[in-house]
């Protein structure tokens, strides 16, 4: 069984930056599409990024395209979120997730696309 770990969340003041990492145990990701999600208290999981296999294509939700980047090194079994310009709204419990094939037909920005889930980061932006 695969397990997925985040890394990276903290304290930071509204403007800052963050980097989150998600560490894959025991297996390679290359070819897992990988994705971010986050989840405010009282608030639904909301989709934040995605990477694909092969040509590591990124999709972004509409909040932060422009200030996230999403990123993988396979080699290290390891995704990232980049995270620049944090906003107090953004305080939230950040996600990893993987899909793995046999590829769910579900939409990337679905939650219910993802057959592994991390334990969650902790991210708090204050104003």
């Amino acid at each position: 069984q695969m397990q997925l770990v985040e890394s990276g969340g903290g304290l930071v003041q509204a403007g800052d930056s963050l980097r989150l990492s998600c560490l894959a145990s025991g297996r390679t990701i290359s070819t897992y599409v990988m994705g971010w999600f986050r989840q405010a208290p009282g608030k639904e999981r909301e989709f934040v990024a995605t990477i694909s296999t092969g040509s590591g294509s990124t999709y972004y939700g509409d909040s932060v395209k422009g200030r996230f980047t999403i990123s993988r090194d396979n080699a290290k079994r390891t995704m990232y979120l980049q995270m620049n310009s944090l906003r107090p709204g953004e305080t939230a419990v950040y996600y990893c997730a993987a899909d793995v094939p046999p590829y769910s037909t579900y939409s990337y920005s679905s939650s219910v696309k993802y057959d592994y889930w991390g334990q969650g980061t902790q991210v708090t932006v204050s104003s």
